[in-house]
């Protein structure tokens, strides 16, 4: 549940300007969970998020500044360790299988790496489908996936 609920977190942030703790918690409860101001206290501490200015004397949170290119912050790779079930491939497309409710946040993840193999991704429910430019480096990024498993 906590997993599900820091990516929602994430999701709403990249959404929309969030300014406090309070409207950020509203929102996950018309989301459907159910949160106190500790609970979304903690979440914002674990996440790393920083409040950054919006005019006017106005701040809204915001995920922490980008990691280098082609590496993957803690928080997203322990997403990905926690949510993804399993993965295979066919030709240049990659699948990857997760918790229900999960695909979002770990197509989040992979698009936040910024691989230039990867075309795009597709995330539903629980499937995400990833596009390779190449079918060549499709076992070498399975191999990188897997080393965000461990």
């Amino acid at each position: 549940m906590k997993v599900r609920r820091q990516m929602k977190i994430m999701e709403l942030i990249n959404s929309r300007p969030i300014e406090t703790q309070e409207e950020l918690a509203a929102l996950l409860c018309q989301s459907g969970f159910e949160v106190t101001q500790a609970t979304v206290s903690r979440d914002i501490k674990e996440l790393r998020l920083v409040k950054v200015p919006l005019g006017d004397n106005k701040y809204c949170y915001a995920l922490p500044p980008d990691m280098p290119k082609g590496s993957m912050d803690p928080r997203l790779k322990r997403i990905f360790r926690e949510s993804v079930i399993s993965m295979d491939y066919s030709e240049n497309m990659i699948v990857i299988k997760t918790l229900p409710g999960s695909a979002q946040g770990v197509a989040f993840a992979v698009d936040s790496i910024d691989w230039e193999e990867i075309l795009g991704t597709l995330a539903g429910d629980d499937t995400i489908l990833i596009i390779v430019k190449h079918k060549d480096k499709v076992p070498e990024l399975i191999t990188r996936f897997e080393e965000f498993l461990g």
